[in-house]
This record gives C-alpha cells, sequence and structure tokens, in this order.
C-alpha cells in the first residue's frame, strides 16, 4: 500500500513514523546534513577568496539536497511518499561570508 501525504497527513506520518529517532533512515539524513555543516564550516575557515566560499556554500547544499533525495527516495520505497518541503531536520544556518 503506496501512501501518499498530504500536508496535514504528512505532519500526522512525520511524528507518528518518519521524522523520528527510531527510523534508521531519518537518523542518516540528520547524520549528513551535520557531516554537511562541519565541512562548510571548516571549508569556510580554510577560504582564502570569495570563490572558494562560494564553492564552499555550492558545495554544501549540492550535499544536502543529496541527502534529502536519498531520504525521500528510502520513504518511498517503504511506501510513504513526502510532499515537497515536508523534509525539515532542523533550523537551516544562513551562511552570509564577509
Amino acid at each position: 500500500m503506496t501512501l501518499l501525504a498530504s500536508p496535514a497527513l504528512a505532519r500526522d506520518v512525520a511524528h507518528a513514523e518518519v521524522f523520528t529517532d527510531s527510523n534508521s533512515h531519518y537518523l542518516d539524513y540528520k547524520t549528513s546534513i551535520s557531516e554537511a555543516k562541519r565541512e562548510l564550516r571548516k571549508d569556510l575557515a580554510r577560504a582564502n577568496d570569495e570563490a572558494d566560499r562560494i564553492d564552499a556554500i555550492a558545495e554544501y547544499e549540492a550535499e544536502i539536497a543529496d541527502a534529502e533525495k536519498d531520504f525521500r527516495k528510502e520513504m518511498a520505497e517503504r511506501g510513504v511518499v513526502l510532499p515537497k518541503g515536508s523534509v525539515i531536520v532542523e533550523e537551516d544556518v544562513a551562511v552570509f561570508p564577509q
């Protein structure tokens, strides 16, 4: 049975089954985000110019998108299709290089 999650249903599914630490795929997703943030901080600290900072941010955004894609795919394989915009781990940290 495939579950198509409407926004209201997505909240129910998210809290009850998907976005909990008992879901190993969600834990993997959270770990990927944490690793991407650590790597971004390191890359920005080593950046020598604006181009390096732009590259670091682009790499971070690509890693976040890849982690979300993988998480959505794992959930879809288990019959849970999440609507766009429903996958949120924590508040994003805005990075504005000086």
